[in-house]
């Protein structure tokens, strides 16, 4: 091994373990491995300002003056997520340009800033998860140092930060990784590549190697929490999983720094050991997402069945998401072709599950990367976002859903190999097979239009000028949703026993009793009377501008409506 930093050469010295050191000072560096003449990036790297493949350059992340001091973090429980891209969240696609936009957040009432992937990856743009610099955050987001700038200013601002992270694979370009040492497995992989190497003959450096990621963005970048993307895929036969190792550890910094971190799994396993604690012999993670209430939320205000919403075609669906958090829970999934999941614990607390009526994988892995908006008329989005927002769990948005955006979320990658580009494309029409898409309408990833058709549009809700806008309406109704969720502790109570829903199939009717308050549902064409009376806390009606009441004594739903009921109130 041989240090090569701004043009000088430095042979490094072997040490026990595997490892190589020399010290020298200078900026811009890589390593030159056996007889190659190609400088490679540090693995550990910080900035990688000139992409992937290029060389590394030193950032002291100890040098930022933190302005954050008072910040003493923030527990899930009781939270709201707001899922962004940095690359499309702002027509400028920087953190920096980000910072400017948090001050809607603050106005919408979220607490969680989440954000997709920051790592360094091949190209100008991508989703994240092809990102081969774990511990470099993104040249065209601005840097290591931009990204202090972001976490600064969420927390000036009250807002505390999730990190997603991947540790499942490595993306397939810059992928040096393997040149250093036995990083990846000899075994199968998973959908996107080589598994990790976690539990073979010198695994424990690779162990490390991701938990020391993992304690960097919460130490080093003052980050609040990390999403770990598809767990499942995390190939581990250890005694001690690496998922218990990691939360083992990150417990362990938050003692230390004397505030909340969170880890949350995106699991496709629905197995309660998965956030069980680790005192009661499970793996530790704080929450987990959960595809299933996205599914049952989905197809009842849309009615859409194809592929792995089919199960989800009964209301009854609903109640088993409400009531038991899992709607897979030892039951067959005919997407699957098997029995799939496990009973969630009845004491878990209804928060460890994130749940969400969108999300980056639910709008961008369809075949044009469609929002809700684009096929649900105004009264399903409404009774999305209650549902979503008003239950026991911890709800997620997707950038612009508050305000129904009219821009798609499409899959876009900018790699600089034709032939990658090629793969990607046709690997895309492949998946679309089993939903039953049109692969015709499939747009090109490679393609930049793909890429700037996907930002958002702040014309849109801004100025809030118009009543009669459908943005303006929706934007008004996610914050008296979210003001809601504040004032009544009924919808933060974690106890999954304290939830009850009655289901009309044929009149098309969900009533979710949260204690003495109700979310009446009306998914019908027609309007459909109730014996509920109480007060009228919140009525969709609003949206149109109708006049509505404030009590009811036998309240009628209107078509494709949600109103919430305080029954124990005149």
């Amino acid at each position: 091994m041989t240090l090569h930093i701004d043009g000088q050469r430095h042979p490094m010295g072997s040490r026990p373990g595997g490892w190589w050191q020399v010290s020298a000072d200078g900026r811009d560096y890589g390593y030159l491995i056996d007889d190659s003449e190609t400088p490679r990036p540090d693995p550990r790297s910080r900035w990688q300002p000139d992409g992937v493949h290029g060389l590394s350059r030193v950032f002291d992340a100890a040098t930022h003056h933190w302005g954050d001091r008072a910040w003493t973090g923030r527990q899930l429980a009781g939270g709201i997520v707001y899922e962004l891209h940095v690359g499309t969240f702002t027509p400028e696609g920087t953190l920096d340009a980000a910072i400017g936009r948090l001050d809607h957040l603050v106005a919408l009432g979220v607490t969680f800033v989440e954000l997709l992937p920051v790592n360094a990856f091949n190209g100008e743009w991508n989703w994240g998860y092809d990102g081969v610099g774990w511990y470099a955050v993104q040249h065209s987001y601005g840097g290591p140092a931009a990204y202090q700038r972001f976490v600064d200013g969420c927390h000036a601002r009250g807002l505390a930060v999730i990190q997603d992270v991947v540790y499942n694979h490595l993306g397939p370009s810059g992928n040096f990784l393997p040149e250093f040492g036995p990083y990846l497995s000899e075994g199968p992989g998973n959908t996107w590549g080589s598994s990790l190497n976690l539990d073979g003959p010198d695994s424990d450096g690779v162990r490390e190697h991701i938990i020391g990621n993992a304690l960097m963005w919460l130490q080093d970048y003052h980050v609040d929490g990390l999403r770990l993307d598809a767990v499942h895929a995390l190939v581990d036969h250890r005694a001690v999983h690496l998922l218990e190792e990691l939360a083992e550890r990150v417990d362990a910094l938050s003692a230390h720094l004397g505030r909340p971190l969170s880890l949350i799994a995106e699991s496709d396993l629905n197995d309660p050991r998965m956030i069980r604690p680790r005192e009661a012999h499970g793996l530790g993670m704080t929450a987990q997402w959960s595809d299933d209430f996205h599914h049952a939320v989905r197809v009842a205000v849309l009615g859409e069945t194809a592929g792995y919403y089919q199960d989800f075609a009964p209301l009854t669906a609903l109640r088993e998401v409400f009531e038991h958090g899992f709607f897979h829970a030892r039951t067959r999934s005919s997407f699957r072709g098997r029995t799939h999941g496990r009973p969630l614990d009845p004491s878990t607390p209804a928060w460890r599950l994130v749940v969400f009526d969108q999300d980056h994988d639910q709008i961008g892995n369809r075949a044009t990367g469609d929002r809700l908006a684009a096929s649900v008329d105004e009264g399903g989005l409404a009774i999305a976002a209650a549902l979503t927002l008003l239950s026991p769990f911890t709800p997620m948005l997707f950038m612009g859903e508050e305000w129904a955006a009219s821009t798609p979320w499409q899959f876009f990658t900018s790699h600089p190999e034709p032939e990658l580009g090629r793969a990607t494309a046709e690997g895309r029409i492949a998946e679309f097979a089993r939903m039953g898409w049109d692969p015709a309408v499939v747009p090109d990833p490679q393609d930049p239009e793909t890429f700037r058709r996907s930002k958002l549009d702040w014309t849109e809700p801004y100025p809030e000028a118009s009543a009669a806008s459908l943005h303006t309406r929706m934007l008004a109704w996610y914050r008296r949703l979210i003001g809601l969720r504040r004032e009544r502790s009924e919808f933060t109570d974690p106890l999954l026993s304290g939830t009850r829903v009655e289901i009309d199939e044929e009149a098309r009717t969900v009533l979710v009793h949260r204690g003495p308050l109700v979310i009446a549902v009306n998914l019908g064409p027609a309007g459909a009377a109730t014996t509920l009376a109480g007060r009228v806390l919140l009525h969709s009606g609003e949206l149109a501008g109708d006049a509505v009441p404030d009590t009811a004594e036998a309240l009628v739903l209107p078509a494709r409506s949600v109103v919430v009921v305080d029954s124990g109130a005149g």
